[in-house]
């Protein structure tokens, strides 16, 4: 057992580190000032921080950073341009800034589903498969962000439950290996797409469900099953996304459409996050 105090979540996670594994803390462990946050960051690891796994740890290393003192060292903006936010965050924490709160921390999903109803009714093949496809791109973008590998998935359509012909049709797709890879998540759409879709049916509804995660950084590699995963292309697939814009950069199958777009016509101006509907006044 170990106890440890900081002025942020990560460096309470670094002395509940040194309070349990460094020597010379016998359980107790607090980072008060400079002198004490110095001392327990420089005899940690990277992958003893908070948040950096094996694989991110490796490639801090590549720059040359050899423990927590040299991360708490680096330019929060530069290690977010390189890695991602979360790197940013991490930085700051550790050099006392709080960027995190409990209410942004909680365990990892055990499912993760992207579902909708539709703008309007949908009866041919190309929309329908269309808006699962997006789905299936919603699901693995966020199994990337939590960390997760998709081993098994959920493909659903179905119309209204009002109809006096009510359909519905689901099935479950299991990778060999599981995969983060968006263009193996939506492959697996069109796997069984020809098993959802009956013709004449008016679609109301559909979706997509990762109902069988696994941890990326634990996973065990299959002897005969070779992985499928590209680690480099969907971070610069995210990457893209996240700089230039949510569906910058899109799979070709998820083709968005107004037969299947959800109704927005009551949507909220984003007075605070768009220039272009910022209010205008002519005085």
């Amino acid at each position: 057992m170990g106890v440890g105090f900081g002025a942020t979540l990560t460096l309470a996670k670094a002395a509940n580190h040194a309070a349990k594994k460094l020597s010379g803390f016998d359980g107790v462990a607090v980072i008060s000032d400079n002198n004490s946050r110095q001392e327990i960051l420089s005899r940690m690891l990277l992958t003893d921080v908070w948040g950096i796994g094996t694989k991110l740890g490796k490639r801090l290393s590549i720059l040359g950073l050899k423990n927590a003192w040299d991360l708490a060292n680096q330019s929060p903006k530069s290690m977010k341009s390189q890695f991602w936010v979360v790197v940013e965050r991490t930085v700051n924490e550790l050099n006392g800034i709080p960027c995190l709160n409990w209410d942004d921390i909680g365990q990892d999903k055990k499912e993760l589903f992207s579902t909708r109803s539709f703008g309007q009714r949908v009866t041919d093949k190309h929309s329908l498969q269309a808006a699962l496809s997006s789905h299936a791109s919603i699901v693995a973008k966020n199994a990337r962000r939590q960390g997760s590998l998709i081993k098994r998935l959920v493909i659903f359509a179905s119309s209204s439950p009002h109809d006096d012909n009510y359909y519905k049709q689901s099935l479950i797709y299991e990778f060999p290996v599981a995969t983060d890879n968006t263009l193996k998540v939506v492959a697996a759409v069109s796997y069984v797409f020809e098993k959802i879709y009956t013709a004449g049916v008016m679609f109301y509804r559909c979706g997509v469900g990762a109902v069988e995660l696994k941890n990326s950084t634990f996973v065990q590699q299959e002897l005969f099953n070779v992985s499928v995963n590209n680690p480099q292309l969907m971070q610069c697939y995210d990457y893209v996304n996240h700089r230039y814009g949510s569906g910058t950069i899109e799979v070709a199958a998820a083709e968005k459409n107004e037969k299947w777009a959800m109704k927005r016509n009551f949507l909220s101006p984003s007075y605070t996050s768009k220039w272009s509907e910022i209010p205008k006044i002519l005085c």
